[in-house]
């Protein structure tokens, strides 16, 4: 497995009924088994190197083709929340491959293991075709023993149950409360994020953009929440900014509720060569502002996130897709 440049960061606690499941489990209920199957995972930390070491089995249940899976499978690791350290297994066959390969995540000091975790995804890789991701789980460290050696079954989710009904999470009760995080701003552990919604309509070449709500919005300088707003900057491939428009201020909520939707003209032709820019902003006075944070989709995405959220946009035929963002420090 290569190292890649990510790292990423959580401090959520796993449950034993939430992400992480160990063999015994999964042995007497079946029910446990996700649709989108289960890895079979080896965890250790490393005092005297200063490293986790993760060790890939297996994956098993992994849904066919035809029920959203594939003939070949990778999984790839990241840890969080930084992001800057990653790793991916070698392409195998079947729908119980086995990789059976050690990944270390190194310079990790034994006080910051339980403000970190890992985020493994399980991809389909076809020849001739995009990767897709077939399901995906995040574990925390806090929720593991890594003072030895133990091995785990983690039992993989679809992407969309990170923001939708199935991890306890709908996009509709947005409208009800505003109080509340989603449950995968939880699992990455407090840090900012946008929940967005993207639409295409080719046929009239308009791009819908929704601003649906924040997550864990926050100022450093002061004890109370930020005034944030939403900029949107459409930019051709030159980086040229074409079209832009912002959200009205939400005053003084960690969690804002924005539900505002802006229309783009692109043509079908332009698409696969815009980007569109995500910044949040903290209005500090009538000329002084802050930027919280930002994502970028489209020709130059800003992470894998961004780029699955733009192709399947483009594949969803003009329905809404919608998928929270991590917001990169500026």
């Amino acid at each position: 497995m290569a190292d890649g440049g990510e790292d990423m960061s959580v401090s959520e606690r796993l449950t034993s009924d939430e992400h992480l499941f160990d063999v015994s489990d999964l042995q007497h209920e079946s029910s446990l088994i996700s649709k989108c199957g289960s890895l079979e995972v080896t965890f250790l930390y490393d005092n005297t190197h200063s490293r986790v070491v993760v060790k890939i089995h297996q994956a098993r249940e992994i849904p066919t083709k035809d029920r959203g899976g594939a003939n070949n499978s990778q999984v790839r690791v990241m840890l969080l929340p930084s992001k800057r350290q990653r790793h991916k297994t070698k392409v195998k066959e079947g729908d119980c491959p086995v990789f059976d390969e050690k990944v270390y995540f190194n310079k990790i000091l034994p006080d910051e293991l339980p403000g970190m975790g890992l985020r493994f995804r399980l991809y389909g890789v076809e020849r001739m075709r995009r990767e897709r991701m077939i399901g995906e789980s995040i574990v925390g460290f806090a929720s593991l023993n890594l003072e030895q050696e133990t091995t785990h079954w983690i039992v993989l989710e679809p992407r969309s149950n990170l923001s939708h009904g199935d991890s306890g999470f709908d996009v509709s009760s947005l409208s009800r409360s505003d109080s509340g995080s989603s449950n995968q701003s939880l699992q990455h552990g407090g840090m900012p994020e946008l929940l967005m919604g993207l639409a295409y309509n080719g046929t009239t070449g308009r791009l819908s953009v929704e601003v649906i709500k924040g997550s864990n919005f926050r100022n450093m300088a002061m004890n109370r929440a930020p005034d944030t707003y939403v900029k949107l900057s459409l930019m051709n491939s030159a980086g040229q900014e074409v079209q832009r428009c912002k959200t009205s201020i939400r005053r003084g909520q960690p969690n804002p509720l924005f539900k505002e939707t802006f229309m783009l003209q692109v043509a079908l032709f332009q698409l696969p060569e815009v980007t569109l820019m995500v910044s949040v902003y903290n209005k500090k006075s009538m000329k002084k502002k802050e930027m919280i944070g930002w994502f970028s989709l489209g020709l130059n995405s800003s992470s894998e996130e961004e780029s699955s959220h733009w192709m399947d946009m483009r594949e969803s035929k003009g329905e809404q897709v919608c998928r929270w963002h991590i917001l990169l420090e500026s």
